[in-house]
């Protein structure tokens, strides 16, 4: 059995987390650390009731680590690194939530995010938990940088037609739509319900923390660098993600051509699905599944991805990354 904890337990990654891991045939839950330490976690996360009997603690990460194979830490950035290296220290294995191993570039972390990394030497060997891409590195990896939402959903779509060479490195554009809880569980008036209920809005136009991300991880499969416009929005719904990205085409390949190039790279990823119909966020709500197609307009490539921002954007990554990490098939408590 993997014995497992998780730092932070009281969010909606966190509950997705649990309830995802409470059906894993090979996962022990042994720990969950919250400031909220002393209450049932049923009581935070009703759900959970009757599944799961754990209070949530207050404890140090060598003390946390001693018992787990593997801890999933769902902390804030800045927060989340400095329990990462204490916990890595001590011997335990981690997939990381945060955006703090996300980037390679100590600096180019510091500018977007506004504060000192507290662990930077680890940002250029961390790999980027998209197995899809990067499963070789992941495996005997002893820190997994979980993905971003967003950056997740494009990188999906843009990737291979860019590792083919099928469109141009310049002028992307992302436009991507997100359901509230893509916020976190901690009360913001943009999400507040008489603020986003009936209103459709753009937020972080241009400056969006993903944006790096995004950037970085399109130029490493393009073997060049990216030029792209990100614009995220929200859309009054629970959870999922739509992103549309516009790429110009490089050469004559038709759309049935460059769908190819898609199942082709995904022939063998268990949680991706391409196809020839559009993609809609309630065909992937509540599962860990990526679904893409595309269409030709004129010089342009149009490509449409989907994901739930919760599970295949955050938690079921997480699992999936897990079970790379331990042996496991990527499938294992996902479907």
């Amino acid at each position: 059995m993997i014995r497992v904890g998780v730092i932070g337990a009281t969010g909606y990654t966190g509950l997705e987390l649990l309830k995802l891991l409470l059906r894993h045939p090979e996962v022990q839950i042994v720990a969950l650390t919250s400031r909220q330490a002393g209450q049932h976690i049923a009581e935070v996360h009703p759900q959970l009731a009757g599944r799961i009997d754990l209070h949530l603690e207050n404890i140090g990460q060598a003390e946390l680590a001693g018992r787990c194979d593997c801890v999933f830490s769902c902390l804030p950035h800045a927060a989340s690194a400095e329990a990462c290296a204490e916990l890595l220290s001590a011997g335990t294995r981690v997939v990381d939530f945060s955006a703090d191993y996300r980037l390679n570039d100590v600096d180019v972390y510091e500018k977007w995010y506004a504060t000192t990394h507290p662990d930077p030497a680890r940002l250029p060997t961390t790999p980027y938990g998209l197995p899809e891409f990067f499963a070789a590195d992941i495996v005997s990896a002893p820190l997994v940088a979980n993905p971003g939402c967003y950056p997740t959903s494009a990188i999906m779509g843009l990737g291979p037609l860019l590792q083919a060479g099928a469109i141009a490195t310049d002028d992307l554009i992302i436009d991507s739509k997100s359901g509230v809880s893509g916020g976190g569980r901690t009360p913001k008036l943009n999400f507040h319900f008489p603020e986003c209920n009936e209103n459709f809005s753009a937020y972080g136009v241009g400056k969006h923390r993903h944006t790096p991300e995004i950037v970085q991880i399109l130029s490493t499969l393009a073997g060049a660098d990216v030029g792209l416009i990100f614009t995220p929005h929200l859309v009054p719904m629970d959870r999922g993600i739509l992103t549309t990205a516009y790429a110009k085409r490089t050469d004559a390949r038709s759309e049935a051509q460059l769908l190819e190039i898609l199942k082709s790279k995904y022939a063998e990823c268990p949680f991706v699905r391409v196809s020839e119909n559009l993609p809609a966020t309630k065909y992937t709500a509540h599962t860990n599944f990526c679904d893409i197609s595309l269409r030709v307009v004129g010089e342009r490539v149009v490509v449409v991805s989907c994901i739930d921002n919760l599970i295949k954007g955050a938690s079921g990554a997480a699992v999936q990354n897990m079970n790379l990490m331990f042996g496991q098939p990527q499938t294992r408590g996902l479907l």
